[in-house]
């Protein structure tokens, strides 16, 4: 078995990398940035030398394809992406990264000569603003309606998962979280929370830049989930939704400040709503990957402020 990781130096994919490291397999990340910042936050040295480093694009369509075939991959897990604010500023460009990037990896599994298995990032972007749905969480049968490029990508790259699996036979995982938090989430719109607890670590002010609820999913319960359905082996093209904690803003600076006292006077919150219902049935991924964690929301805000005391004593924050 060989694991072929896409944007594995975001935080989502530096979490999934040190999982794997943990069960002992052999990881090979590609990625335009080959410098481990956020995996050596919470991964030893030793841990991150086995992994080998390839410098690319995922646009590349001839160098994905090469890499998966070359390289005797088995599993891919994809999650090269660039975020909701840079897909609507350059949507062009977004695009070719999120949804044509995404198809060059199932192109590289269909053209392996051997049986690829491929789970990859979607959003919970793919759902519109709440009110365009009834006042209850949903399930993978409800319409999709993303109000932005970014979740139209996703949705595309859902839909173009389903026709390979029909067409070709490669089987898939797509994966929607909310918003995932945790040491190393200090890009993108739904960012702040995490950016909020570093902030209160270094003793300095900070605004979360967006109102309302937030669906909190922590990084390590989220990496374990990609990781289960990346190696359980059922076929199929799936999509599931992630479900974590709904939080208020300004309900999720009141328990970080009874955490840490003092907080309240350095973070505030402004802004408008997420774009996107928050209300998300996770059964259907429960079912099929039973037993997965999830841990409360003050554990793993306490362990992601405990991470962010030890880097800040360390002189790596």
């Amino acid at each position: 078995m060989r694991v072929f990781v896409t944007g594995a130096q975001g935080c989502i994919g530096a979490w999934c990398v040190k999982s794997l490291l943990d069960r002992g397999l052999d990881v090979l990340v590609y990625d335009k940035d080959t410098t481990p910042t956020r995996l050596s936050h919470i991964a030893s040295p030793a841990a991150v030398a086995k992994v080998r480093f390839v410098e690319g694009q995922i646009e590349d369509t001839a160098r994905v394809k090469a890499l998966i075939k070359d390289e005797g991959i088995t599993h891919v897990l994809h999650l090269a992406a660039v975020l909701m604010p840079y897909c609507q500023a350059n949507p062009v460009s977004g695009g070719m990264i999120d949804v044509i990037g995404a198809l060059n990896v199932f192109e590289g599994a269909r053209d392996a000569g051997r049986d690829v298995r491929v789970v990859y990032a979607s959003s919970s972007a793919v759902w519109g603003p709440e009110d365009a749905y009834e006042n209850r969480p949903l399930n993978e049968s409800d319409p999709l309606y993303p109000g932005t490029h970014y979740g139209v990508f996703k949705m595309a790259n859902e839909g173009n998962a389903r026709v390979f699996y029909s067409a070709n036979g490669i089987s898939s995982v797509g994966l929607r979280p909310w918003t995932v938090y945790g040491v190393g989430r200090d890009i993108g719109l739904t960012a702040g929370p995490t950016l909020a607890m570093k902030a209160v670590v270094k003793g300095e002010p900070y605004q979360i830049g967006v109102t309302g609820h937030m669906d909190l999913q922590y990084v390590d319960d989220v990496a374990e989930i990609f990781n289960r359905c990346l190696l359980d082996g059922f076929p199929g093209a799936h999509v599931f939704n992630l479900a974590g904690e709904i939080i208020r803003m300004d309900h999720f600076i009141e328990k970080l400040d009874a955490m840490r006292p003092g907080a309240a006077k350095l973070i505030s919150n402004a802004g408008g709503k997420v774009p996107v219902a928050y209300q998300m049935d996770a059964a259907a991924l429960a079912k099929m990957v039973p037993g997965l964690k999830r841990t409360p929301l003050e554990e793993g805000m306490r362990e992601t402020l405990e991470i962010y005391d030890r880097l800040k004593s360390a002189g790596q924050l």
